[in-house]
């Protein structure tokens, strides 16, 4: 099958029907009354009004524009790739290459990875982070509007660059009956690059495929564009923010935007040099990447130094999208903002350390691939710290199961298998069994896919409201949000498995007996492209078939205190166009009160000496109450046999007092009364419970882990269950006791400050 021809006609078809759609749309959106509220009027289609827009959109530096821009160039991309990738799925559905050749198998996951990794994702960040980053920072545009338009149009001849050789090939293959070969040579020189995305030396430098050259410019101009972009995104967050938004209170979208404008600075300049080496290697005889040069590994070194740190920099700005809408439909802040912040920075500097981890299997010395492992595994930290606190935003949270939160917790599911499953292949003797499996690319799409255009899908939910002035069908944006997480769970589990059998990855033939994997993966692979169809049918619908919206807060996000700049921002705009009142929430929920930071446990202010001294000595009252409660639980242990007493006199023994029983059993309350009692005001604004006794059980429970391990004595049977059992009993009797005395001394604080006692 001539899949170059199948390739541009499915392109052309989705071009055809979107817009076919959009001007059938447009045209019965006639001017009704809706109440007062402005409705969009027919545009006459004549060729001024025409002239007149496009002039305005080439030529225009407004960043809500250009965001816009960046959003529709992105995603014709992301289809484009996603063809690719429909493509490539479909050829797999059976064992034999005997729909594409294998050199067309091999050009499909080309043209799939670079077109979704760099024309794809990054603008469309581009794009949401142009239209709303201005306004989350209270800024009135972009740093540098003009240098902001530059950077969007030199995408679209890079993508010129890189592809159109896909419709040169066609029109090569349309000229043919006509002419001879040698009058369109041209025409027909030109076809798909098939070398893999990564463009490995020597293959690379080896091949004669002129489109080669091509794509290579396109992806330096391309590299120009971000750098630009992140130019102006560092800018804008340093020198554009309002007077009261600090770096304390910044956003963590706008955080995230910024960390990632920061890796690009540093990365995209570098895959621009080692692009130009590789041209100059193809056509002018350098040798930077030969055997008597530099070599290929140079290559890789050069590629991977780009390429892990680009892996974050899509990352990042989907996991900033999740943290800032995820706490809007749980009803809570975002748990522990200033260690998400962090993360976000240990990412960023971690991911220009892990680079050689990609090239485990290419023999470099043993020292250096162990140095490597070891910050490869410690990535997953940072990583680990936004999972947990996400989980724990959701934790007691008033959900909302709308579409931008099923999408939100399909993310968090998907990181976490795609997460766990890449600290294997940090392993250098996993990664050299799994290297070069479907295991790999089961895990970089569980994350990739997983998180990326969730998020893209979640944003646009979420800020439709604010970007149309219209709800989208909220009800089909439900069913394909189920769809899409669906989808891509079957598709990326399956090659997970499939990897881990051992099956290569990057070849149109495969053994017959992973012929159901395969089919099971490529069907999930239809329901994701269905999903992104139905999403993008809701979208054009929706702009113009759409319910109005008719309240300055439609998310209610006033009722949690989360009512963020855009919104306010948005509200303005309705109340100053159209003289809508502001939306006032009927109640505030006091117990998900958003505003600042949590109050301290007695609510008073003063000097660090007197929050200390009143913090001590709370802690030590609350902790001697809960001890006394403790010692109830443990002494009847004692009695019937199911705690050794004995064990005390290791507590002893540790501080150098001998192994006394007594001994020790006074330090376990000294400890009760002054330790634990403070670690606990240290952390339990981190530790989840809506009430406080609720975050005291939290606490005691964790602590009676810790308890059952170190005094545990050998117990067996009913004993070692009776122990257990007497252990957190005890320890939640600790927790009530402590947490109940710190609720009656906060109370009669704040009391003596009102001055009622």
């Amino acid at each position: 099958m001539n899949s170059a021809f199948v390739e541009v006609g499915a392109l052309g078809l989705l071009a055809v029907s979107v817009l076919g759609f959009w001007l059938h749309l447009r045209r019965s959106a006639g001017p009704t009354s809706d109440g007062g509220y402005p409705t969009r009027e027919s545009i006459r289609l004549d060729l001024e009004r025409v002239r007149e827009e496009a002039i305005r959109w080439l030529t225009t530096t407004n960043h809500r524009e250009i965001g816009i821009l960046y959003l529709v160039f992105g995603t014709s991309a992301g289809l484009w790739g996603g063809i690719d990738g429909m493509m490539l799925r479909t050829e797999l559905l059976t064992p034999p290459a005997d729909i594409w050749t294998p050199e067309t198998y091999n050009a499909l996951f080309t043209t799939h990875g670079l077109t979704m990794l760099i024309f794809f994702v990054l603008p469309v960040f581009f794009g949401i982070g142009n239209y709303f980053l201005p306004l989350l920072i209270g800024a009135d545009d972009m740093a540098f509007p003009r240098v902001n338009a530059i950077g969007f149009w030199l995408l679209p001849p890079a993508l010129l660059l890189a592809r159109g050789g896909l419709f040169v090939q066609v029109g090569g293959q349309l000229l043919s009956p006509f002419f001879s070969e040698g009058a369109i040579r041209f025409f027909l020189t030109l076809r798909e690059v098939s070398v893999g995305w990564t463009l490995y030396a020597p293959l690379s430098v080896q091949s004669t495929n002129p489109q080669l050259d091509l794509l290579i410019l396109g992806l330096h101009l391309s590299g120009v564009a971000t750098t630009l972009g992140a130019i102006n995104f560092i800018v804008t967050v340093v020198y554009e923010r309002a007077d009261d938004v600090t770096w304390a209170n910044l956003d963590i979208f706008s955080w995230n935007m910024l960390v990632t404008s920061g890796l690009a600075l540093f990365a995209f300049p570098l895959l621009g040099s080692a692009l130009l080496m590789l041209i100059l290697d193809r056509n002018f005889g350098t040798t930077f990447f030969a055997v008597e040069g530099g070599g290929p590994l140079l290559w890789q070194h050069l590629f991977w130094f780009w390429g892990h740190p680009e892996v974050y920099i899509l990352f990042l700005p989907a996991t900033g999208l999740l943290s800032t809408i995820l706490p809007k439909f749980v009803g809570r802040r975002l748990f522990g903002y200033k260690f998400i912040v962090y993360s976000t920075l240990g990412l960023g500097v971690l991911s220009f350390g892990v680079w050689a981890h990609h090239m485990f299997t290419t023999g470099i010395d043993p020292r250096v691939r162990a140095s490597f492992m070891a910050v490869s595994i410690a990535i997953a930290v940072p990583s680990a710290i936004k999972v947990f606190n996400w989980l724990t935003t959701m934790w007691d949270g008033d959900i909302r199961t709308t579409a931008p939160f099923i999408l939100v917790a399909g993310s968090i599911g998907t990181f976490i298998v795609g997460g766990v499953t890449g600290v294997f292949l940090a392993v250098i003797p996993v990664d050299i069994l799994y290297h070069g499996t479907y295991y790999v690319v089961g895990h970089f799409h569980l994350i990739v896919v997983g998180i990326i255009p969730f998020m893209m899908i979640a944003a646009s939910y979420y800020w439709y409201p604010l970007m149309t002035g219209r709800w989208y069908d909220r009800r089909l944006a439900r069913f394909q949000s189920v769809l899409l997480v669906f989808g891509s769970t079957i598709t990326f589990t399956t090659l997970l498995v499939i990897g881990g059998l051992g099956l290569p990855r990057r070849q149109a033939i495969y053994p017959p007996e992973y012929q159901i994997a395969h089919q099971i993966a490529t069907v999930g692979a239809y329901i994701v492209g269905l999903a992104a169809l139905l999403w993008l049918y809701n979208m054009l619908a929706s702009y113009w078939r759409g319910e109005v919206v008719r309240s300055t807060d439609p998310w209610d996000l006033k009722a949690t205190g989360q009512f963020t700049k855009e919104w306010q921002w948005f509200e303005d705009r309705m109340v100053a166009k159209y003289d809508m009142e502001p939306t006032e929430p009927e109640t505030v929920r006091a117990a998900y009160d958003a505003e600042g930071e949590p109050p301290g446990l007695l609510g008073g202010v003063g000097t660090v000496a007197e929050n200390v001294s009143r913090n001590a000595g709370m802690a030590a009252v609350g902790g001697f109450v809960g001890t006394v409660l403790m010692a109830g639980g443990l002494g009847t242990a004692i009695l019937i046999g199911v705690l050794d007493p004995a064990s005390f006199g290791e507590i002893s023994e540790l501080v150098g007092l001998g192994a006394s029983p007594l001994i020790g059993a006074v330090l376990f309350l000294i400890g009760g009364t002054i330790t634990w009692p403070l670690i606990f005001l240290a952390f339990q604004e981190y530790l989840p419970g809506r009430l406080l006794f609720e975050t005291g059980l939290v606490f005691a429970t964790l602590m009676s882990t810790g308890f059952a391990v170190a005094f545990y004595t050998g117990q067996s049977g009913l004993g070692l269950i009776g122990y257990l059992a007497f252990v957190v009993v005890a320890h939640w009797a600790y927790g009530l006791g402590l947490t109940v005395t710190f609720q009656y001394l906060r109370r009669r604080a704040r009391q003596r400050f009102a001055g009622v006692l």
